[in-house]
C-alpha cells in the first residue's frame, strides 16, 4: 500500500493534520492508529454500569478560532454545555480556593503567617542569579511559606519527580505568579481572588465526555482514511515505508509521527543507537485514573466545584474532578447519582501499587470527606495511562534539539503531546492545531507557529 501522506496516531494532533489535509482539498492520506479507538488520550469509556469517564480532567478552552470552529462543526453548538470554572484546594482539612497563593486566608492564621513571612523575604531579599530549577523558581516567586504548605508537595504529586529535575520556563500562563500587595488586600479585606486563569470559562460536551468531539471529528476526516489496531514496529526512513505489526507495510511520501517522541527515535532504522540512547532520556509520568460513581448526591460543598487539588498525603490523588457537574448524562441517572474521577501520577520516583491503587483511593476520598461512606459507591472504573504527562525536566530541551533535527533530516515530523514533548502547548487545542500548522507547512509552505524546536 502506498500513500502520499502518512499520519501515525489518530488522536488531537493526528486528526488535526487529516483534517486540515482534506480541508486543504488532499485526499491521499491515510492514519494509523494503535489502539481501537479514535481520540488517543482525550478519549472517554462508559463502564458498565452506565457511567461516562475521560482520561483525566480535560475541559475545552482555546487559543485559535480555527480550532473553535471545527469544535463547533464537530458536535454542533448546540452539542455543548457551558461552565465557569471552580477550582479548590483541599489543605488542612478545608478548601481554600484557587489560586492558592492568592487566597491563602483561608488558612490557619499560623499559615497565613508562615506564607506572608516568606513572601516578604523574597520581596525584600530577591534572588539575586537565575534560578537553576523549578525548586528554586518557586522559592524565589513564592517564598518558603507557600513552597512548603502548598507548591512543593502539590508539585511532586503532579510531577512524579523531585521539583530539582524540572524546568521553569514552560510555566507561561499556567502559574499564577504571587502579588504581595494583592496577598496582603486580600487577607486583610477577606476577598476571594479566584478568576485567574486561561480556562476560568470552559465548555464540555453534552454527551459521550471528551471522546465524543474526536470520534466526531474523526468522522469528519473519514472513517476508510483511519486504521485502528495497527501498531508500528519500524520506520524505514530511506525507503519511506512503515512496518506493521502483522506484517503488512505502508509506503509514504511524507510522513507525520505523534506518537511519543523516544519510541518514534527507537523505531526509525537510520537513527544512530547513540541518538536513540539520547531520545531515551526524555522524562515523562504515567496517569492512573480512578472513577468512582456514587448513589446520591454531591454535598452542598462540593455541588459547585468543577475540580479540586490535594498536595497533602492523606490521599494518592492529586486532582479530583466531579465529572458529574460536566455534564448530567455523564451518570444514568443525574437525580440520584453523581461522579468523581481521580487523577494519581506515577514515575520511577513515585512509583503506585495498582494492585491497592482502588482502595487507596477510596480511603482517599474518604479522608479528604468527598463521600462519607464506602456503601455510596455503585461502580468504579480503573485505566493506566502509560504515557500520561511530557515532564518539562532540566535536560528537554536539549534533547530535543538535538532528536528532532535528525528525525525531520530524514523526512519524519514528529508533533503533537508526546510528539513534540511540550507540555506548555500539549493541550487539546495545541496538539489539534500542531497537526493543522504541519499540514500547512507540507501544502503550502507556512512556518508552524505552535510548535517550535
Amino acid at each position: 500500500m502506498k500513500v502520499k501522506y502518512l499520519i501515525l496516531g489518530a488522536g488531537p494532533t493526528g486528526l488535526g493534520a487529516a483534517y486540515r489535509l482534506k480541508d486543504l482539498g488532499e485526499q491521499d492520506y491515510l492514519l494509523l492508529e494503535k489502539n481501537p479507538w479514535v481520540g488517543g488520550l482525550a478519549t472517554s469509556f462508559k463502564d458498565d454500569a452506565g457511567f461516562w469517564w475521560d482520561i483525566g480532567g480535560h475541559v475545552q478552552f482555546s487559543h485559535y478560532k480555527y480550532f473553535d470552529d471545527v469544535m463547533d462543526l464537530s458536535l454542533g453548538k448546540d452539542g455543548w454545555l457551558e461552565h465557569e470554572r471552580e477550582s479548590w484546594v483541599w489543605i488542612k482539612n478545608r478548601f481554600v480556593p484557587y489560586p492558592f497563593q492568592n487566597n491563602i486566608r483561608y488558612l490557619p492564621k499560623e499559615s497565613v503567617w508562615k506564607c506572608l513571612k516568606g513572601i516578604i523575604e523574597i520581596t525584600k531579599n530577591p534572588l539575586a542569579r537565575k534560578p537553576a530549577n523549578f525548586a528554586e523558581w518557586t522559592q524565589s516567586i513564592f517564598g518558603a511559606g507557600i513552597g512548603e504548605e502548598f507548591m512543593n508537595p502539590y508539585n511532586f504529586k503532579v510531577w512524579a519527580y523531585p521539583l530539582t529535575e524540572l524546568a521553569y520556563h514552560w510555566i507561561g500562563e499556567r502559574v499564577s505568579v504571587v502579588d504581595l500587595n494583592r496577598v496582603l488586600e486580600n487577607v486583610i479585606l477577606e476577598r476571594d481572588d479566584v478568576s485567574w486563569g486561561p480556562n476560568n470559562k470552559f465548555r464540555f460536551p453534552k454527551q459521550g465526555g471528551t471522546g465524543a468531539i474526536w470520534h466526531a471529528v474523526g468522522k469528519m476526516v473519514g472513517a476508510d482514511k483511519t486504521r485502528t489496531n495497527c501498531t508500528v514496529t519500524r520506520i524505514n526512513a530511506q525507503e519511506r515505508s512503515v512496518l506493521l505489526s502483522d506484517g503488512s507495510s505502508v509506503q509514504y511520501e511524507h510522513l507525520l509521527s505523534t506518537m511519543p517522541l523516544d519510541i518514534c527515535a527507537g523505531l526509525v532504522s537510520e537513527i544512530p543507537d547513540a541518538l536513540k540512547q539520547r531520545a531515551g532520556g526524555l522524562k515523562y509520568s504515567s496517569t492512573n485514573i480512578v472513577g468512582v460513581g456514587l448513589r446520591g448526591q454531591p454535598k452542598p460543598e462540593l455541588e459547585s466545584k468543577c475540580w479540586m487539588y490535594f498536595p497533602e498525603s492523606d490521599c494518592p490523588f492529586y486532582r479530583v474532578t466531579l465529572f458529574s457537574k460536566y455534564s448530567p448524562l455523564n451518570v444514568p441517572d443525574i437525580k440520584t447519582q453523581f461522579s468523581l474521577m481521580t487523577e494519581t501520577s506515577e514515575s520511577p520516583a513515585k512509583p503506585v501499587n495498582h494492585k491497592t491503587l482502588l482502595e487507596e483511593t477510596i480511603s482517599g476520598l474518604r479522608n479528604t470527606k468527598l463521600i462519607s461512606d464506602k456503601d455510596q459507591i455503585v461502580s468504579t472504573w480503573t485505566f493506566h495511562a502509560p504515557y500520561g504527562y511530557p515532564t518539562p525536566s532540566l535536560e528537554r530541551d536539549a534533547i530535543i534539539k538535538d532528536v528532532m533535527p535528525a528525525l525531520q533530516k530524514l523526512g519524519v515530523y514528529s508533533r503533537g503531546r508526546f510528539g513534540g514533548w511540550k507540555y506548555e502547548v500539549a493541550n487539546q487545542d495545541h496538539s489539534f492545531m500542531q497537526g493543522v500548522e504541519w499540514a500547512d507547512y507540507m501544502l503550502k509552505g507556512v512556518e508552524e507557529s505552535t510548535f517550535k524546536v
